[in-house]
């Protein structure tokens, strides 16, 4: 099927499939070593520091010399991530069920994103091509082998926990960057928020938010809590499509609504 499919030259790089052309003097670098020096980069100073005329500053070379190993700082940046992200967490089990496997697979993707904060800065602009995106989409399909959900399904479920993953690591660590400017925790700036939320809405039409703040004592404001609480649902969701699909496979078949590529048999 892909003998006759050109790759495009930024995906070949990543994957080890073609070198730079030679021109020039001998090149002293790696392509590793032009990507890690991002990464350090990135995470030291945030997204926006990095630049080729810095990178290549750091690595004592001519700016112009980096387009020998990386065509664009876009590529640069794909492969910053795709190595940064890391490989992912280890597999389902030969007998493991599908859910703790997803389950560790989503939260993989926010402890990624929390290790390299300036990941969330990249925008996303294509599906998964480069060595770790494809192991971890890998992953995540092989937690749910057997499950009985067709492929568009599968691909969908993939999407929502990534999706859930990558807002909730972006949100909690923009959280935690607004806090350090102001000297405080994350938990000191909520405590303030709910204070004044009280202050704000006592003299008004709020019971919703009135009958919220009269149980402060029983609201746990852990994040990874709150993380768990919404991964569960999602997954409680899945759960229920797959059981409807083992006891009605052709009524769930009609109401699944899945776009994704077509089961392979």
């Amino acid at each position: 099927m892909g003998e006759d499919v050109e790759l495009p030259e930024n995906v070949a790089l990543a994957w080890g499939l073609r070198d730079r052309p030679s021109r020039g003097p001998k090149r002293s670098l790696s392509l590793d070593q032009v990507v890690a020096a991002g990464i350090q980069i990135a995470q030291a100073e945030g997204l926006t520091a990095v630049s080729m005329s810095r990178v290549a500053g750091e690595l004592g070379v001519a700016t112009m010399s980096l387009y020998r190993y990386v065509p664009t700082k876009h590529d640069l940046l794909d492969l910053m991530v795709d190595t940064a992200y890391g490989p992912p967490p280890r597999p389902r089990g030969a007998d493991e069920g599908w859910r703790p496997a997803l389950a560790r697979w989503g939260e993989g993707n926010v402890a990624a994103l929390r290790r390299q904060p300036w990941m969330r800065h990249v925008p996303i602009t294509g599906p998964p091509i480069n060595p770790n995106q494809v192991r971890w989409l890998e992953y995540g399909l092989a937690a749910l082998r057997g499950t009985g959900l067709r492929a568009s399904e599968r691909i969908a479920t993939i999407m929502l926990v990534s999706g859930y993953a990558r807002s909730w690591a972006t949100l909690t660590a923009d959280i935690a960057e607004a806090a350090a400017r102001t000297g405080r925790t994350p938990e000191e700036v909520g405590l303030r928020y709910w204070r004044h939320l009280a202050v704000l809405t006592a003299p008004g039409p709020y019971p919703a938010i009135h009958e919220l703040l009269a149980e402060a004592e029983e609201y746990d404001d852990d994040v990874d809590l709150e993380w768990r609480f919404g991964l569960g649902r999602i997954l409680d969701g899945v759960a229920a499509m797959i059981e409807t699909r083992a006891t009605d496979p052709s009524g769930a078949a009609r109401h699944s609504g899945g776009t994704g590529p077509p089961d392979g048999g």
